[in-house]
């Protein structure tokens, strides 16, 4: 097995002790440099001094390194030649070399090793300190990354739970379809008109098997679903946009939310267009898998959407695919969400060419003015506030 090499401001070191000695030395030589201003020549003169002086002790080659750096910033001035020493220097058999470093004699040099020795005790704390640092250091890091894994545990289990309970939710709303009422739903005539936005109507009966449904939540409006597909869901209507952002059927809190329907749509009217929004879950649920239709071999595969009122029942085919995105009011271009009404078929014919040009592909479909539309909306993540939309149009009566 190779053994170990550390490496420390270039320098290789075999052995845990000598990584050690060098971590020691480096700190000093950082400190060193944060604390001496290493431009200012008289500063340099004054740390040199100290260094020769003993002021700072090393164990390793970083601390020799240290020591030629500054002599060289000492002798820039003097590189390319060689200056005699005069005086007592010179007496002492010190010379300068070219590069300007002062050059002990050799007789000299035990007394540097003598200054930088250190005792085994010493090296064996200092080693035994470093290494309980490091310990403390890798347990906060377990620490943290133990914190930050549980979070993210909690996390996905609420995901996990919210998306289980939507599941078994809807399951159990879609076998209540096809049982018998449980309790009688008060016919037209009774209740007076539903779930129109305006005037009053002409009554309504409710469709057999929305009755169960619509005893568990008035605000009910149809069911949408695309065969072959997870969409297959009841469709709420109120006067606040935001509150089925967030609340399933049940009224619970579900950040799933619930598939509902523009508040200002009238299915008695009926309005022109019906425009139904739904979350972009990233599980696939509500219209998670809507953006599929970007494929136009996913859209040959499903070309119709059934989407029933609480009073008819609807076939519905695609036309357009597209995506856009929630526009500022100041901004003047087409804003799909707010085309709900066409009072001309002048302004229903421009929505068309709108939506045409907009579309991602051709599907060979078009409406004529007086068709029923349905557009379905949800978040797209490709721009900022962006929306995927498809839009159909009523085919036909079951």
């Amino acid at each position: 097995m190779a053994q170990k090499v550390y490496i420390v401001e270039g320098r290789r070191f075999r052995t845990r002790e000598d990584y050690a000695r060098a971590m020691h030395d480096k700190k000093i030589i950082d400190e060193i440099r944060s604390s001496v201003n290493l431009k200012n020549r008289a500063a340099l003169e004054k740390l040199e001094e100290q260094l020769k002086g003993g002021k700072y002790r090393f164990y390793t080659l970083l601390g020799e390194d240290f020591r030629d750096e500054i002599r060289e910033l000492l002798g820039k001035g003097a590189q390319g030649r060689t200056t005699p020493v005069r005086g007592k220097a010179a007496s002492q058999g010190k010379t300068f070399s070219a590069r300007g470093k002062t050059e002990a004699p050799p007789e000299k040099a035990s007394s540097v090793k003598t200054k930088n020795s250190f005792s085994k005790a010493e090296m064996d704390s200092y080693v035994l300190a470093e290494l309980k640092r490091q310990e403390k250091r890798r347990k906060l890091i377990i620490a943290a990354c133990s914190i930050v894994a549980a979070g993210c545990l909690g996390y996905f289990g609420v995901y996990a739970w919210h998306s289980y309970r939507t599941d078994n939710t809807y399951q159990a709303l879609s076998a209540l379809k096809e049982k018998p009422v449980v309790q009688q739903y008060p016919s037209a005539s009774q209740s007076g008109p539903q779930f129109t936005l305006d005037e009053a109507r002409e009554p309504r009966e409710v469709l057999e098997e929305y009755k169960n449904l619509l005893n568990k939540n008035k605000k009910l409006i149809g069911w949408v679903k695309i065969d072959d597909t997870n969409i297959d869901y009841p469709v709420m209507q109120t006067v606040d946009n935001e509150y089925y952002l967030n609340h399933n059927l049940n009224q619970e809190y579900d950040k799933n939310g619930s598939i509902f329907m523009d508040k200002d749509c009238d299915v008695l009217k009926p309005s022109t267009n019906f425009i139904i929004y739904g979350h972009h879950m990233k599980n696939g649920q509500m219209f998670g898998g809507l953006d599929r239709y970007a494929s136009k071999e996913y859209y040959e595969k499903h070309p119709y959407i059934q989407f029933d009122t609480i009073y008819d029942k609807g076939t519905w085919e695609v036309m357009y695919v597209f995506r856009s995105r929630v526009y500022s009011e100041e901004e003047i271009v087409f804003k799909y969400y707010q085309f709900i009404d066409a009072n001309s078929e002048q302004e229903f014919d421009s929505n068309m060419r709108e939506m045409a040009a907009m579309s991602l592909y051709d599907t060979g479909v078009t409406a004529s003015y007086g068709d029923q539309l349905l557009t379905l909306s949800t978040c797209d993540y490709q721009e900022k506030n962006g929306r995927f939309v498809v839009v159909a149009k009523k085919i036909a009566k079951e």
